[in-house]
């Protein structure tokens, strides 16, 4: 496998449709997972390229950040290497006998390559840990505890994640704040809940991870009774599974690899951004200079060229040429990248085309 390191990343070379073939080409089951450990790393560019090299040996795919407070990893596996897996991720103290999340739905390819990146911390949450104890966490619950607390007067349920997570799948009767990230999501809430530092506060998310840090948080800033759902949805839904529970959650779960969203249960909670029709996933916008995350049906990306906008189907029709200039040009740089909102790129093509035609 190729790779190429610098100070902040170490990734493979080859670009995804290479990759992807390659794939095609082995025919091999891969589970999709994901795990994550606070711990304290001295070194993290010495520890990001030890796993490179220990992950590659096994075909480990996925994106994974390590930071100096842990590491945080979605990844997929080759099924008759997990074990292999496993015995490499607890060559390491830290990492032994870690939950890992596995998929309720396994796609092979939901990477197509491993990219492990330092980061300042391995979720980014805006606060200083300095500041208050990041292990008196909340109280970690099983589903079973999940939904007897959920049943409770005295709870309040609260999602950890953005808006476009929520937006597809959330727990019945949950606070979904309307944020665009974690960091945001962490004030938000804090102040919606400021006078119900009583109650039961229940958070959940993906995996489990933002949680971590939120219930050591909310503690510190005076919540009595805080709970967690230990492994996230994830780990929820697997156990309703198995042990045949009631299913609390509506929707689909948003994952943050190539599937976007696995079924949680049958109910289909969002909708097409384009026509209204009742969708359960997302995709990006094909034009590169946009990729705007947003929900489209399949008439919808059929009718617009898998787009978000005429901007950008006029756009993906410009010559190479074009299409560098404004990437290479001011407007592109003044836009500002989010998830599920409207597009950015529009007022910035626009701009561009009219300084471009005079």
């Amino acid at each position: 496998m190729r790779g190429r390191k610098n100070k902040e990343i170490l990734y493979n070379l080859y670009d995804k449709e290479t990759l992807r073939k390659e794939l095609e080409s082995r025919k091999e089951d891969r589970f999709t997972l994901s795990f994550y450990q606070y711990a304290k790393i001295e070194n993290p560019e010495l520890f990001r390229d030890y796993l490179f090299i220990k992950l590659s040996e096994v075909g480990v795919l996925g994106r994974i950040y390590v930071a100096h407070e842990g590491i945080n990893a979605q990844i997929s596996v080759p099924k008759e290497n997990y074990q292999g897996f496993i015995d490499r991720i607890e060559e390491v103290d830290f990492l032994r006998n870690l939950r890992m999340n596995l998929a309720v739905e396994h796609d092979p390819y939901s990477f197509l390559k491993l990219k492990i990146k330092v980061r300042a911390k391995i979720v980014a949450d805006g606060l200083d840990d300095e500041t208050f104890d990041v292990t008196k966490k909340g109280i970690h619950v099983n589903a079973q505890k999940f939904n007897e607390l959920t049943d409770d007067p005295n709870t309040i349920v609260v999602d950890m994640r953005n808006h476009y997570e929520s937006e597809i799948g959330h727990f019945k009767n949950a606070i979904t704040p309307d944020v665009d990230t974690f960091r945001d999501a962490l004030n938000v809430v804090e102040k919606e809940l400021e006078d119900q530092k009583d109650k039961n506060i229940v958070m959940y998310c993906t995996g489990g991870i933002r949680c971590e840090k939120a219930s050591a948080y909310y503690k510190h800033k005076g919540f009595k009774n805080v709970y967690q759902l230990e492994g996230g949805i994830i780990e929820y839904a697997r156990q309703v599974k198995n042990q045949n529970l009631e299913n609390k959650f509506v929707g689909a779960n948003f994952v943050f690899d190539d599937r976007l969203a696995e079924q949680i249960s049958d109910e289909v909670i969002s909708e097409c951004h384009q026509c209204g029709k009742p969708w359960p996933k997302h995709s990006n916008c094909v034009n590169d200079a946009c990729h705007l995350l947003f929900i489209q049906c399949d008439e919808c990306k059929s009718k617009n060229n898998g787009c978000c906008s005429e901007e950008c189907q006029e756009f993906i029709q410009l010559p190479a040429e074009e299409q560098k200039a404004f990437k290479s040009g001011k407007y592109f740089g003044m836009q500002v990248f989010k998830k599920g909102r409207q597009s950015n790129f529009i007022p910035a093509y626009q701009a561009w085309k009219k300084d471009k035609n005079g």
